[in-house]
């Protein structure tokens, strides 16, 4: 049985070098890991409890709960904006939190990584981003850290999935995320 990790990747950026991370982690995940990049992060509503009523939920919600329901983990990757984690990923956190203690990520594992223009890889951010999940109900994997500093140098001309040393680390992430898993019956 395949293990299913949704991937969120907090920037909407066409050449998010986090974007080409979360590819990096798709094309190179081990045998028996699927993973999913959620798609339409940009459509989801600003959360509000005024419409995050059953039956009338927006459409785009509905479908990142569902797809955060199938996985068996989540892996988000952050960039920085602002010493912190960008809008986009906090709002999908906080849709994938209710109902409240029964949310999509609730004792789900997840592990936040990301690339950063900054010296220390966006660490701020992915800490956010660890301690949101954490409180959204996900069972934050607070060891399994990946922060890759001076993306805008390092991936001017090679993609994340080409450099060797960012495989590597991503791929043992991934393992670790696995292990932490327990995959849903088909």
């Amino acid at each position: 049985m395949s293990v299913r990790i949704l991937a969120l990747v907090g920037s909407l950026r066409a050449g998010s070098h986090n974007r080409q991370l979360a590819e990096a982690a798709v094309k190179h995940a081990p045998e028996g890991v699927d993973i999913e990049i959620f798609e339409g992060l940009a459509d989801v509503p600003f959360y509000n409890e005024d419409i995050d009523v059953e039956g009338t939920v927006p459409a785009s919600a509905a479908v990142l709960r569902e797809a955060a329901g199938r996985a068996d983990a989540l892996l988000l990757f952050s960039p920085e904006y602002n010493g912190t984690m960008p809008a986009v990923l906090k709002n999908g956190i906080d849709w994938l939190s209710r109902p409240y203690g029964a949310g999509a990520i609730s004792g789900k594992p997840v592990a936040v990584v990301g690339t950063a223009f900054g010296q220390y890889g966006g660490v701020w951010a992915q800490d956010e981003a660890r301690k949101a999940a954490g409180v959204a109900g996900g069972a934050v994997l607070e060891d399994v850290k990946l922060s890759i500093p001076g993306s805008v140098t390092r991936f001017a001309a090679t993609h994340p999935a080409d450099d060797a040393e960012v495989v590597a680390s991503l791929t043992e992430v991934i393992e670790q995320v696995t292990a932490q898993a327990t995959p849903a019956a088909a």
